[in-house]
């Protein structure tokens, strides 16, 4: 089925945008009939659009788009994603449907976030194509492992001479009402797994094994006791999580020859993934010299310290709902972490509620709304 083609004035559709990227199905890693969809809504608008794939299995491979209007004055970038996570059994409806009903459009993706997609899409219509350079930031890897997907954006734009001053992630920020959060920082994330290995032997004589069981339960009781830090006051204190344990022995008579766990750090701006990876492994060695400690940073801890362009957006969404939004640092990893080094990055988009949920939906009223938001927020960003 060809795409949905989006010529004259229903480019400025948040809606029918929105129901019409639903229903390009594309579960993470996405390709093809979801950014044919896009690149139709931003053709007409002026855009240069760039679709890229990168990156080999298992990882990849990942299409990307980097779309940009303008040259020249400030340059606003807006980051998002149309890969969505699988969307389960159970639905009321077909999840790739878009359907419309009770002022809901319902489908997996709707918040998170093809709705925050499609209406900075349509709020660029609103935005004087001579006003500076506006740049949507696409990719088809965010609920995926995301190695092909923002970071392959950010080289390529490097390797284009493209540099934004202000970054907007339209991640669905929002809680109770569309505009009561924003996101200025997200912790960093580092995963940790922990081999210990042992000698093997009958349990009636304990002096013939070694059993890794005691040595690991040991390392994780010291880390298990760490207090990393007591937050700051912009982040809440770091923790760390045993996400699993395995032994694998069926038998009862026997003591096993390995023992393993895995860790998962959330961390604050104190502290850097790889220096807690080291701290980790320090311990684990003392317990356990042989052992087998692998780390990987999914992500480092960023805050974008309230300021102008925290400001500028609290001033448009304060503009068109009346709400004040809290500054947050809360919450899960998402690509900022990979944005905000090239600027200011600032989060704000959707209700989240029923994000990765059944029945994933996202009021008319609330697209329209985010839609001006954007619109005014683009404006003020460029002519700052």
């Amino acid at each position: 089925m060809p795409p949905p083609s989006f010529e004259g004035t229903s480019v400025t559709d948040v809606v029918e945008l929105t129901k019409a990227l639903i229903a390009a199905e594309s579960v993470t890693p996405a390709r093809g009939p979801v950014f044919d969809v896009l690149e139709a809504a931003l053709l007409p608008l002026g855009f240069d659009v760039d679709r890229f794939v990168c990156g080999e299995a298992p990882d990849g491979p990942v299409e990307n788009l980097i779309a940009v209007r303008g040259q020249g004055g400030r340059h606003l970038a807006f980051a998002g994603h149309v890969d969505v996570v699988p969307a389960g059994d159970g639905w009321t409806a077909s999840p790739f449907s878009g359907e419309e009903r009770g002022g809901l459009v319902y489908g997996r993706g709707a918040v998170d976030m093809k709705g925050g997609v499609a209406a900075f899409a349509a709020a660029c219509a609103q935005v004087p194509a001579d006003a500076g350079t506006l740049s949507l930031l696409i990719t088809g890897d965010e609920e995926g492992p995301a190695i092909f997907g923002t970071r392959a954006i950010i080289d390529r734009m490097a390797a284009r001479g493209l540099a934004p001053d202000l970054c907007l992630v339209g991640e669905p920020t929002s809680t109770a009402r569309l505009g009561d959060m924003i996101k200025i920082g997200r912790r960093g994330s580092v995963n940790i797994w922990i081999d210990v290995h042992g000698r093997q032997g009958h349990v009636a004589y304990p002096h013939l094994a070694d059993n890794p069981i005691s040595r690991l339960v040991g390392a994780l009781a010291e880390i298990e006791a760490l207090v990393l830090d007591a937050g700051t006051d912009w982040f809440q204190s770091s923790n760390i999580e045993v996400t699993d344990l395995n032994v694998g022995n069926p038998a009862t008579n026997v003591i096993p020859g390995r023992a393993a766990a895995r860790l998962s750090i959330r961390f604050n701006d104190l502290h850097r993934g790889d220096a807690l990876i080291e701290r980790v492994r320090a311990i684990v060695a003392r317990h356990a010299p042989d052992s087998q400690v692998i780390g990987k940073v999914s992500g480092e801890a960023f805050l974008t310290p309230p300021g102008a362009f925290s400001t500028l957006v609290s001033d448009a969404i304060r503009e068109h709902t009346g709400l004040t939004p809290e500054l947050s640092t809360t919450g899960g990893t998402s690509d900022a972490r990979f944005l905000s080094r090239l600027c200011p990055t600032v989060e704000f988009g959707l209700l989240n509620a029923t994000m990765h949920k059944l029945d994933e939906a996202v009021a008319v009223e609330d697209l329209r709304s985010l839609q001006a938001i954007y619109a005014t927020l683009a404006r003020r960003a460029l002519d700052a």
